[in-house]
């Protein structure tokens, strides 16, 4: 009896989910203006995939087009937000005209060895190519040249979730007419730096006896990126790895430097990015160098838009404890399986040499488990391929999060981060409401006592660190509940069919290695 009362309800709902209207470009505009009072999430619908939603024209005003969405009710007038805006706009102008090749010059030197007068081999002089060139063009250097002037600032754009801090770079991002532009989720942005320097030191001649080079791929990558890009836009730049905090000054420092303007958003102040890391002594420098490169805007007025927007998509998010809700997500999957021209059956995926199987797919489609997604050792690069190949993923069995769970909690934050960023449509099963579905008890466990041990730290640390603390668990959870509400909206799941947008295509907006020159 439940299963029938839940396939009836399934293709009720189904509805919602699957038409057999074909969305242009211009209906999805038009959807936008329909939703009046919905604020964020229809201004994405519009914008995040349909160039023609905006001029790319230099005469173009970023304004006229903020005031035309509040004046049809897509955007709610926000007094922080216009600030902002005629902020970026100022640089929108500065940038349809910029080229950072002023600040690009020769050949950037060499690995060398200890032996100084030992000459490189020809087969040296051929590894500091440019790695998206093909072995092309030499990489440019910084050049040295006193009499240019500086690179316009950038922004570093800061504050609670959910106050438009995504949206108005993407509104500034589309009208920057200027091509040598990239933008891209921060997480995604590090995994290609760090693929670069694997290959950079991958391609060095092999060392013979006697002699050791030395040689630091950090400045030749930045170098490639200043000679790809000249305007960077990073969403959701957050610090929580050492690697990556090792290398960041030295990185940015040489982007700064070849001319590279950078605008990024963030849920935390400079001062605040890599709070009680470890070796956070290291990492200081980097907040001057990006305070010196970009202005501070804080965004902060205090309303969570995400949270306005009440019309749902039907429902796609369910309690363990609901009766037939099991068997409700069975048959919306094969509802939505129904439309795919592939058959039900696992998929094994190739990330970066590894293999990552999900256990039950169909097309575009994934239904997978929290075990299965974060309660083995995947990362940023495992979800950025599952969100390229599926753009709906049943995840189901979420248990309640405890401090207990912290390395669970990391996952499913970064998981929802990227299928956010790609528009992955997420359907979920969990054992609490979202509100509730992150519980602040629990703590220490025995895998943090074996890490303080082998990195010879006291028990001081675990009460400081946040590697042991979750402080920034907790505090980026906060985004995930933020984003999970509007992923749960009409708009988002309409703006997510792939049917509707070529998935290469749709990409392109925020693959790194991918984007648009």
């Amino acid at each position: 009896m439940a299963a029938c009362s839940a396939t009836a309800a399934v293709r009720c709902s189904v509805n919602i989910f699957v038409r057999d209207t074909v969305f242009t470009s211009t209906n999805i505009c038009r959807l936008s203006s329909s939703y009046r009072g919905k604020g964020y999430t229809s201004w994405r619908t519009c914008s995040s995939f349909t160039p023609s939603c905006s001029s790319e024209s230099s005469a173009a005003d970023v304004i006229e087009h903020y005031d035309r969405l509040v004046r049809c009710g897509s955007l709610r007038e926000d007094a922080q937000q216009r600030y902002v805006l005629q902020r970026l706009t100022q640089l929108q102008h500065i940038l349809n005209m910029y080229s950072n090749s002023k600040y690009l010059s020769s050949p950037p030197p060499k690995p060398h060895t200890k032996d100084d007068n030992s000459k490189p081999q020809r087969d040296e002089e051929a590894h500091d190519t440019t790695a998206g060139n093909g072995g092309g063009e030499l990489v440019a250097e910084v050049t040295e040249d006193k009499s240019n002037p500086r690179p316009p600032k950038g922004f570093y754009i800061y504050g609670d979730v959910g106050t438009g801090k995504t949206m108005l770079m993407d509104l500034f991002y589309s009208y920057v007419g200027n091509t040598h532009k990239k933008r891209v989720h921060f997480n995604g942005f590090m995994l290609d730096i760090h693929k670069r320097i694997h290959w950079r030191k991958q391609s060095l001649p092999k060392r013979t006896l006697g002699k050791m080079f030395t040689y630091d791929p950090i400045s030749p990558v930045a170098m490639e990126i200043g000679n790809e890009t000249c305007l960077l836009c990073f969403d959701e730049f957050q610090v929580t790895d050492v690697a990556d905090a090792m290398i960041l000054k030295q990185l940015f420092e040489t982007l700064f430097k070849t001319g590279v303007v950078v605008v990024a958003t963030s849920n935390r102040p400079p001062d605040d990015l890599y709070k009680n890391g470890l070796q956070r002594d290291t990492f200081l420098p980097f907040i001057d160098v990006l305070k010196e490169y970009c202005h501070t805007v804080s965004l902060n007025g205090g309303i969570d838009y995400r949270r306005l927007d009440k019309a749902t998509s039907g429902k796609l998010y369910y309690l363990a404890e609901e009766p037939g809700a099991e068997v409700f997500l069975d048959e919306l999957f094969k509802e939505l399986a129904s439309t795919q021209k592939s058959v039900t059956g696992p998929r094994m995926l190739s990330v970066l040499g590894r293999d990552v199987t999900l256990n039950k797919t169909c097309g575009s489609i994934a239904d997978c488990t929290f075990d299965e997604l974060c309660g083995q050792p995947l990362g940023a690069s495992d979800y950025l391929e599952i969100a390229r190949l599926f753009d709906t993923v049943f995840i189901r069995h979420v248990p309640v999060l405890t401090l207990t769970l912290k390395d669970q909690v990391r996952r499913f934050t970064t998981l929802i981060d990227n299928f956010y960023d790609k528009k992955v449509r997420v359907v979920l099963l969990a054992a609490a409401p979202l509100h509730r579905l992150f519980v602040h008890s629990g703590g220490e466990d025995e895998k943090d006592r074996q890490l303080l041990d082998d990195l010879g730290l006291s028990g001081e640390a675990a009460q400081r660190l946040t590697l042991f603390t979750a402080e920034e668990e907790i505090f980026a959870f906060q985004r995930t509940v933020s984003r999970l509400t509007e992923m749960q909206t009409e708009p988002y799941w309409k703006a997510g069919d792939r049917r509707i947008w070529p998935s290469e295509e749709a990409f392109k907006r925020t693959d790194c290695e991918g984007a648009d020159h």
